[in-house]
């Protein structure tokens, strides 16, 4: 968060040692002024985001995939998982401090990079080569065309900044 930062490691802080090093920079980002303070606060909502998700996937797994089955749920999860992505994005997109058009999509482009990051590390990598999910299986969420629907839930991502934004203002 701080120019030290990247050159000396972590941000110098006077939060005690034992507090995770994430949440001192979620308080920086809190305390941040200056241009830098919607990307860092874009960052803490995506971590926000990516937990919601993450509970998200396991009460689907837990309910939907019991009654509907694995591919179908994924498939519904694609559209709760956008309810709840533009949800977060309109009870937050405020405190990101912007209105500009062009603003709003970097935010739903930090978004977007850090997700499409995330899913490779785990879905891909993890889920490849630890859980061993066939190429096709990882493949068919992103296939429109066999019925997989991420493509859809990852334009919501990048768009629900500006859609929340333009709700906000509507309310």
């Amino acid at each position: 968060m701080t120019e030290a930062a990247g050159r000396n490691g972590p941000p110098p802080c006077d939060v005690p040692v034992a507090l995770p090093h994430c949440l001192c920079c979620v308080r920086e980002a809190l305390e941040m002024t200056g241009p830098r303070t919607i990307v860092a606060r874009s960052l803490v909502i995506w971590c926000v985001l990516i937990a919601a998700e993450i509970i998200h996937g396991i009460l689907r797994a837990l309910v939907l995939v019991p009654l509907t089955g694995e591919f179908r749920s994924r498939q519904i999860g694609v559209f709760t998982g956008s309810a709840i992505i533009l949800t977060v994005a309109s009870l937050t997109i405020h405190w990101v401090g912007t209105t500009r058009r062009t603003e709003l999509l970097t935010v739903g482009a930090i978004w977007l990079v850090l997700t499409v990051l995330f899913e490779v590390l785990f879905e891909v990598l993890f889920g490849r080569f630890v859980v061993g999910l066939t190429w096709e299986r990882i493949a068919a969420d992103y296939n429109l065309w066999k019925g997989g629907l991420m493509p859809i839930g990852l334009l919501v991502l990048f768009f629900s900044p500006m859609f929340a934004a333009r709700l906000r203002k509507s309310v």
